[in-house]
């Protein structure tokens, strides 16, 4: 393994935290509707989820799920009634005021809820399976395996965090408070429309 193959793999990292999808989406709803705080928190259950999958697949988890295909389905079957719940109480709560900061959930609760979404979606294994096989050789030590997983942490949390700040200036947040009864219905709707595609995903 050289720097190349690092290099390599941390590009696909960047292009696949910037492309929608639940984290991302998370991630921008929870900073924007709970400051930033929440969203670091977030970001960093979102970022340790992530690097987990990573870890999964290094140590044959999609292999697994390949032999094993009800085990697959079981964590997909859940993931994406998580993601079902998320959508559903978002929608319900749309129209609600952000309420005071003393009133706002602790940041574990963010943090957990960060690794929930990421766990909600057992196709990241497959797919940081086959990123890995694409990028790097297949006779990785364990110790090069471990690096790698270490390697996708810190991207993420560098990354997830940044955006979250990011997304908490006062002028973008300010934008979302008059809009968010829309903007939460859309997220609603697409977190839901998320879990009903990996629910009948074959």
């Amino acid at each position: 393994m050289g720097i190349e193959h690092v290099v390599a793999f941390n590009v696909a990292l960047l292009a696949s935290i910037a492309s929608p999808g639940p984290s991302l989406l998370y991630l921008t709803r929870t900073t924007l509707a709970h400051g930033r705080g929440a969203g670091i928190a977030a970001a960093l259950g979102l970022g340790l989820m992530a690097a987990t999958w990573t870890l999964a697949a290094l140590l044959g988890l999609s292999t697994l799920f390949a032999l094993v295909p009800w085990a697959y389905l079981t964590l997909k079957t859940i993931g994406a009634a998580y993601l079902i719940w998320i959508a559903i109480q978002t929608w319900r709560h749309a129209a609600e005021p952000v309420g005071a900061a003393a009133e706002a959930p602790r940041a574990r609760r963010f943090f957990v809820s960060g690794v929930l979404v990421n766990l909600a979606n057992p196709k990241s294994v497959l797919f940081a399976g086959a990123v890995l096989i694409v990028i790097f050789p297949p006779d990785l030590s364990v110790g090069a395996r471990v690096g790698i997983a270490l390697n996708h942490l810190a991207v993420e949390w560098a990354v997830q965090p940044a955006l979250a700040i990011l997304l908490s200036t006062g002028a973008v947040r300010r934008r979302y408070l008059g809009l968010k009864p829309v903007f939460d219905r859309i997220a609603a709707a697409v977190l839901g429309a998320l879990g009903i595609r990996l629910l009948l995903d074959r």
